[in-house]
């Protein structure tokens, strides 16, 4: 199934809040939704039939995301990924035919203290598409009143402009950036452009780790206000 959203699912609150933002960009992109879970065996070896009360309870987890996901949305067609092993590594490979992979800050696996789990850092940073990792209070996505997407990088490529314009053009807010977008603004008439602070973010946009801006994205990941969208650089803006 290409062309479609990708959710990391496991039943925690913040996977719940991800299903919700992840239902909203299926509607606004009219994709198909893949929710997507994964389990391990934690205790070494054993049998197959001890590791299939297992399986079981995370056939039932990814079966009420899916389901969760019919009842909320009669538009969205939602399929289920289950997959035995690492839930970041099945993440990233689901990621290749992906047009965005939506993730909650963190999971049930995440210790208590945890900001953000690693399932959704590390996919996040390595993921082949566009990943928002779902961070802030309810209710998600929409507010009453909600605020410009935000560009957070100074110099951002070419592929963190379009991601932001186009999740501000479908979500009917204005675009928000540190730089200056004369240039690009001029190309994309329909994006209203906002002065960067005027209003809390919707969502925050930074391009994907590189070896200059990897503590920018992390740091964003870490204490945003608001989802994050994590994006591959493409080449610098305006060129």
């Amino acid at each position: 199934m290409g062309g479609h959203i990708v959710l990391g699912y496991d039943g925690s609150d913040f996977s719940m809040q991800a299903l919700d933002w992840a239902l909203d960009e299926a509607e606004l992109r009219n994709l198909p939704l893949l929710v997507a879970h994964a389990w391990q065996w934690p205790y070494g070896e054993a049998d197959e039939e001890a590791k299939s009360h297992l399986r079981k309870a995370a056939e039932h987890v990814v079966w009420h995301g899916a389901d969760c996901a019919r009842h909320t949305s009669a538009d969205v067609k939602a399929e289920t990924d289950l997959y035995e092993g690492p839930a970041a590594e099945r993440l990233i490979e689901l990621s290749r035919d992906a047009e965005l992979v939506v993730v909650g800050s963190r999971g049930l696996g995440a210790l208590p203290r945890a900001v953000v789990g690693s399932v959704a850092d590390r996919t996040a940073l390595y993921a082949a598409c566009p990943v928002i990792v779902v961070r802030g209070p309810g209710p998600l996505p929409l507010a009453p009143s909600p605020g410009p997407v935000v560009v957070a990088d100074p110099e951002p490529g070419a592929a963190v402009l379009e991601f932001a314009g186009q999740e501000a053009l479908l979500r009917q807010v204005g675009l928000a950036a540190q730089s200056d977008l004369t240039e690009w603004s001029a190309r994309h008439p329909g994006v209203r452009i906002e002065p960067a602070g005027h209003a809390p973010a919707t969502l925050m946009v930074v391009r994907r780790a590189t070896a200059a801006h990897d503590g920018l994205a992390r740091h964003l990941l870490q204490h945003a206000p608001c989802p994050v969208a994590v994006v591959g650089a493409g080449t610098a803006a305006g060129h």
